[in-house]
């Protein structure tokens, strides 16, 4: 089992150093060359530049809960996040999302926990909230 992991590309993990401006900021941030793969993905997925994608999510953190001990570690996470919800497909796209945002899943279709305000949504419409969001 440990092979898959052991003979992967050692250029998926060296090391690499970016130097960009986050909300008006001079910084530098060092990550695996895997991590930069991922982050750049998210971004181009979004329309929006690498730096640009880390500043509105830098942004982000800073309004819900100040600012994080550790920013590498909070891209590294959300790298893993982007992961999980690419696995997780379909159906349980949302309450992976959910999951992730420490919310309780999302009742399944047909049952009521409570008030209704909105109707429910099916798996087709999970990645477009997950995006709007």
């Amino acid at each position: 089992m440990c092979e898959i992991f052991a003979r992967q590309d050692p250029r998926r993990y060296q090391p690499v150093t970016r130097k960009l401006r986050l909300n008006g900021q001079s910084t530098s941030i060092r990550l695996e060359r895997a991590f930069w793969d991922i982050l750049d993905r998210i971004a181009a997925e979004e329309g929006r530049t690498t730096p640009g994608f880390l500043s509105a999510l830098q942004s982000e953190v800073l309004e819900q809960g100040g600012e994080p001990a550790n920013f590498t570690s909070l891209l590294r996470c959300a790298c893993l996040v982007q992961l999980e919800l690419q696995g997780s497909g379909g159906a349980r796209m949302r309450d992976a999302a959910r999951r992730v945002a420490g919310l309780p899943p999302a009742a399944q279709p047909g049952t009521r926990t409570g008030p209704q305000t909105a109707p429910q949504t099916g798996p087709q419409d999970a990645a477009m909230e997950i995006a709007a969001s």
